[in-house]
This record gives C-alpha cells, structure tokens and sequence, in this order.
C-alpha cells in the first residue's frame, strides 16, 4: 500500500469516529486527532519527498509513491496514486489548513458532531484528488469534495445562506458536467486504453483538432471553480455565506483544484489546443484579476471584500500557467500555497470579529485594535500579505509570477502582464483603506468596549497561519525548487 493511501484512510476514520462519538468532547477529540494526524504525515511526505527527489534527475521520475488497483476494468478505471512536487505542496497546504479549521470551529454550535462529519468529507475529497493519476477517480474525489458545500453553507451559514449554497451548487455542478465530457473525449481519443494521465501524456496520441474541441471543456469545467471570469460569480456569495472554517477551506484549497486541473489535466494532456486556445483564456484571466480588485475596493462586507480579492488572487494562478513559462508555472503554484493560507487567516480573523461584534459591515466597525489587540494586528499581517509586502509569501508568488509571464517575447502577452500587474495597486488600496477603517478610527459602537479578544483556541489558529504565511515569505527557497522541478516535465510536453 502507497503511504498516499492515508491521505484517503485517516479522513474515512475520522468519518467513523465522530459518527460512533457521543459528546462534544469526542467529537473535538476526533479532529484534533485525525487533524495532527494529517498534518503530520503531510510534513513527514514533504521532508521525505525532498530527500528522495535530491538522489534521482526529476525528469525521469515525474512521480513517486505511485501505486495502482484496477476498480473497473470495463473503462479501464483505477485506483492510481502518485505525487510530485506540485501535489505534495497541495496536500501540505491541504492539511494546515483542516488543522487550523479545526480550531477556529471549536466554539461552533448547533450541530457540532454532523458539522464535522460533512467538513470531513470535504476535506477528504481533496486529498484524494491532489494524490490521484487516474482521471475519472480524480473526478470522483472532486464531486466528493463539492457536494458538502450545498450542506455547510446552506446550514451552518450566515446571510442569505440557501440562495448562496444553491448558486454555488448549480454552477460548480454545470462546470463538473463539461468536465466529465472533456475527461471521457480525452480518454476515448487517446486511443490509450487508460485514464491515467501520465500514460495518456506519455502516448500523446490525440489530434490537435480534437484537443481544440475538449480543451475548453476541460478548462472551463475546472476554471469555474477556480474563479474564472465570466463564471466567478458563485465565490463571492458562497464565501460570504460560509461559515469561518468552512470559507477557510473553500477559498484556502477547494479553488486550488481548479488551478491545478487545468495544469495537470487541461494543459498536460492536451498541449497543442492549449498553446492555440491560451490567448482566450488569458484574455479572461486577466480581466478576472483587475476586475477581482476593482470589486474588492467597493465593497463594505468584510467577506465580500475577501472573496472578490480571492477572485483576483486565483486569476493570477490561471493566468501565469497560461503563460507557459517554467517561472511564471512555478509561480501559479506558489501563489496557489500562498494565496490559500493568505486568505484562510483572513477568514478565520473575519469570522472571530463577526462572532464578537455580530456585523461585518466596515461601516459598523471601527476601533478595533484598542478592543481586541491580537485580532487586529492578525488582521494587519493577513492585510501587508495580501498586498505583497516582501517578507510575506504573497511578494514571494506575485514577484515569480510576473517576473516569469513578462519573460514572454510576444507583445501579447507582455501587455496582459502589465495589465495584470495593476492589481497589485488596486489591492494596496483596498486592504489599506479597510485596515484604517476597522482598526485605527474611533470606536464605532459603544457596546465594543465590553468585547474580549481572541481565546486560546483562536489564537492558536491564528498563530499557525500567520508562522506559515511568513515562514514561506522567509524561506521561500525550499518550496519553490518542490515545486519547479515538478513543472519542468509537464511543461516539456506542453512546449516540447
């Protein structure tokens, strides 16, 4: 058995815990438990991968840990595992941010145990796709890690919490159904007999006419979750709808499965319709970026401006790979990491201040860094990280990004550059004028004055996120040679 399969394993025990558990501290010891648990064995597959990539030429290994169990023969389906740099920074990301999730839901009531029980399962659907070569089981895991959401925010959620988790369920749902039609049109014309990616990758056999039809399928069937424009519009109301833990992973890891399916899946497999097709798509990306930004600076919901700023931040991640360039692709996954822990601390830190001053309008806020100190200087960090502030990881990614895209010699995809490069100033406008708003005027509301500030437990979460966010600014060294020497072999097939 491949050491991935515990990726699968722990979260279906976890499952079977908290269903037997009979109290609410059961249930809390559950998550904890299973949490560390993936979180360990998460830096364990790092440390190890890093070693073991360090005694082999990476181009000759694309994979490690690879393992594989035919489920149904019929369409040559499998259970087939198997991860390089970019997966294993996914499942790192993955697990840091259940665990903190974790403790940022540990005062959430009603329901608590059934809570766990669909957070869970949705955690567990990402796993399983970031560990998966086969591409109808990297699908499965998909739906699995979608259909939770129709229930966490439809019950556990705030606001106008129905009508948010039925848009995002029909709309992710519509792009699932282009996906399934790409991934069975890729798998029939392959002609592999295998819906493994590395062997259909490896054949190559599909006509650049047929990619040009399944191309968009692919991309946009995952760009919908990624945020893509003109599909983006169920992120914000599903992120606003959420609750705290559950926006944390939403944002923080569950949009990451786009990005990484149309570089893994779209972009891989289908190479030539990508280089003739990307000038669309980077049309659309980009303007996801400005536009993400431009919303973000008009909006007066604490969520709101989170979600539109998320909008923004995964465009940046399809844009870059669309460019093609071994930095620009290396950056899109840095700024993946970066951006989910980025803002899975804003969420946890809105949702703190929400639970105490029960409105997220800026509007209704102010003085909060004389109420709750530990908050607001969180909210800082989470704020000078978003905007790119170098010593942060969004400087890190958004530098590799733009450095690698403007490397393109063609006049096209410089301008989209520069385009895209606005948005750094755009974000400094909004994160600034929300942080001065929030924190530094006089208090608001009278009552606040009576408000305490985090407990143990959020400040824990909090503390965890804002050591990786700086720690990866810091020493972003490590995980940007993970990550490069995993985008080399996809990129020579996609630029032979």
């Amino acid at each position: 058995m491949s050491i991935l399969t515990l990726f699968v394993i722990i979260p279906v025990l976890m499952l079977l815990g908290l269903w037997l558990a009979s109290n609410l501290n059961q249930v809390r010891g559950v998550m904890v438990v299973g949490s560390t648990l993936l979180l360990a064995l998460s830096v364990y597959l790092t440390i190890d991968f890093i070693q073991l990539r360090h005694t082999m030429p990476a181009e000759s290994y694309p994979m490690l840990y690879t393992a594989s169990h035919m489920w149904f023969a019929p369409l040559h389906i499998a259970y087939s595992v198997g991860v390089d740099g970019i997966s294993v920074a996914m499942l790192l990301l993955s697990s840091i941010i259940v665990f903190t999730g974790t403790f940022a839901s540990w005062q959430l009531k009603p329901l608590t145990k059934e809570y766990f029980l669909w957070f869970t399962l949705l955690s567990s659907g990402v796993y399983g796709f970031f560990i998966c070569t086969d591409m109808f089981t990297m699908f499965m895991f998909y739906e699995v890690a979608l259909i939770p959401m129709y229930l966490l925010i439809g019950v556990w959620g705030s606001g106008n919490k129905e009508y948010a988790a039925m848009k995002l369920t029909l709309m992710l749902m519509g792009g699932s159904a282009l996906l399934i039609l790409g991934i069975l049109g890729i798998y029939y014309f392959s002609g592999a007999q295998t819906m493994n990616v590395l062997e259909i990758a490896r054949l190559h056999n599909i006509a650049p006419s047929v990619q040009k039809i399944f191309f968009p399928f692919v991309f946009i069937g995952f760009g919908v979750l990624g945020a893509l424009f003109p599909f983006h519009t169920w992120s914000p109301d599903g992120h606003a709808s959420a609750p705290t833990a559950v926006s944390m992973l939403h944002a923080g890891v569950l949009m990451k499965l786009g990005g990484y399916g149309c570089f893994r899946i779209a972009m891989y497999l289908l190479p030539e319709a990508a280089q003739e097709l990307s000038w669309i798509f980077i049309i659309l990306t980009t303007i996801s970026v400005v536009y993400g930004a431009f919303s973000a600076c008009v909006q007066t919901d604490l969520k709101y401006i989170n979600a539109y700023s998320s909008v923004s931040h995964c465009g940046l991640v399809l844009f870059a790979l669309l460019m093609m360039t071994k930095t620009s692709c290396t950056g899109a996954v840095l700024q993946m990491l970066s951006h989910g822990l980025m803002t899975a601390l804003f969420f946890a830190l809105i949702g703190m201040i929400y639970g105490r001053t029960h409105t997220r309008d800026i509007r209704q806020l102010g003085g909060l860094m004389k109420i709750m100190p530990f908050l607001s200087v969180g909210y800082v960090i989470a704020g000078l990280a978003n905007l790119g502030l170098p010593g942060f990881s969004g400087f890190v990614a958004e530098m590799t990004i733009f450095v690698g895209s403007f490397a393109n010699e063609d006049v096209f995809r410089r301008s989209a550059t520069i385009i895209a490069c606005t948005a750094i100033v755009i974000t400094a406008v909004y994160i600034l004028r929300v942080v001065g708003k929030i924190l530094f005027q006089k208090v608001a509301n009278p009552h606040f004055e009576e408000l305490t500030d985090a407990t143990w437990d959020e400040r824990f979460s909090v503390a965890c996120l804002i050591f990786c966010v700086a720690g990866l600014g810091i020493a972003p060294l490590w995980a940007s040679e993970l990550i490069n020497d995993a985008v080399g072999p996809i990129l020579s097939v996609i630029q032979p």
